[in-house]
């Protein structure tokens, strides 16, 4: 009876010591527990999946977080605006409504700069997305007792091209300014070959024409252009430029967003002016010369609240510029899109 009470109490010593050791190893599976819970947080199952509305999720730069707003087509502000904008309206028009580019192309079908402005300030539309439009539209405006919101959005430049043939690489501005009055007329005169010039120009109301009289021309009148060197379009001055009379004798001047980023530069050289090239680095640092801002516009009545005030505050936010850079365009913003 003494060697059995013994070992059991032996047995009993053992017991609790087995004890103390599970309580040691208890703050570890405590440590794990939290583990796991963080490794769900990040990794989901099945039955709970993410949603982009949740916080720890990021947001990729192709797709930047809309407004707080739902936008439908039945409430999306009619936009208008410039041709070199359009590529824009469309990013806008697809991110905010969820649609594809193809689905909202008849969102943006701008009029181009100067009637775009009219057309705001007849109501005939809620936005623009527009470059620098002829200043006598300001006037009219003003006139008229329209009072406008105006954000910039990005900056843009203006660019002068030839044909890629064409031997010459830069101009300075009092160069191109005297192509354009008529006294300079060969490009032997400028480092060319001994070649006349034919200097193309836009149609008045064009947006580039109205950046091309303000940058370079300043008060200097542009000589008179017979018709058949005033181009109606923007293209249609790239194609002419590349291609008049099948010699690379041409020169003629456009935004560097529509030459640069939508290619319509292919079989043209876009000059350097005063020996800067002008690029996104170049033109948002003040580098090249002949600079001009793109704007969001709308009527200075809209409500807080509408869906065109809406889109004019968010456009100018961190996730409005990244959709702009990542468009091409030279965001206001220095955002990597």
């Amino acid at each position: 009876m003494a060697a059995l009470l013994a070992l059991t109490m032996l047995l009993g010593l053992l017991g609790a010591c087995a004890g103390d050791d599970g309580g040691t190893d208890a703050p570890a599976a405590d440590d794990q527990t939290t583990t796991t819970d963080d490794m769900a947080t990040d990794d989901p199952t099945p039955d709970e999946p993410q949603t982009p509305d949740t916080p720890d999720e990021p947001v990729t730069p192709d797709e930047p977080t809309a407004p707080e707003f739902t936008f439908t087509r039945e409430n999306f502000p009619r936009m208008d605006g410039s041709t070199s904008m359009v590529p824009l309206g469309q990013a806008v028009a697809s991110v905010l409504l969820g649609e594809s580019r193809e689905d909202v192309a008849d969102l943006a079908e701008f009029n181009r700069t100067t009637q775009s402005f009219r057309n705001l300030a007849a109501g005939q539309c809620d936005l623009l997305l527009v470059g620098q439009p002829n200043a006598a539209v300001f006037d009219e405006m003003k006139e008229a007792g329209f009072e406008y919101d105006l954000e910039t959005i990005a900056t843009d430049a203006l660019i002068f091209v030839v044909n890629e043939n064409n031997p010459v690489d830069n101009l300075t501005t009092e160069q191109i300014r005297k192509i354009y009055t008529g006294e300079i007329t060969n490009w032997s005169e400028v480092g060319g070959a001994d070649e006349e010039i034919i200097p193309f120009q836009r149609n008045e109301g064009a947006g580039s024409q109205a950046l091309m009289v303000k940058l370079v021309m300043g008060d200097t009148p542009m000589m008179d252009a017979p018709a058949e060197y005033v181009a109606g379009a923007m293209g249609e001055l790239m194609e002419v430029v590349k291609s008049y009379d099948g010699s690379a004798n041409a020169l003629g001047y456009s935004v560097y967003y529509y030459a640069n980023d939508m290619n319509m530069a292919s079989g043209l050289k876009i000059l350097s002016v005063d020996g800067v090239a002008p690029s996104a680095k170049t033109i948002r640092s003040g580098e090249y010369p002949h600079r001009n801002a793109y704007y969001c516009v709308i009527a200075a009545s809209e409500p807080e609240n509408s869906p065109a005030r809406v889109l004019y505050d968010w456009i100018v936010t961190e996730e409005g510029q990244k959709l702009v850079a990542a468009e091409g365009y030279v965001s206001e913003l220095d955002v990597q899109p």
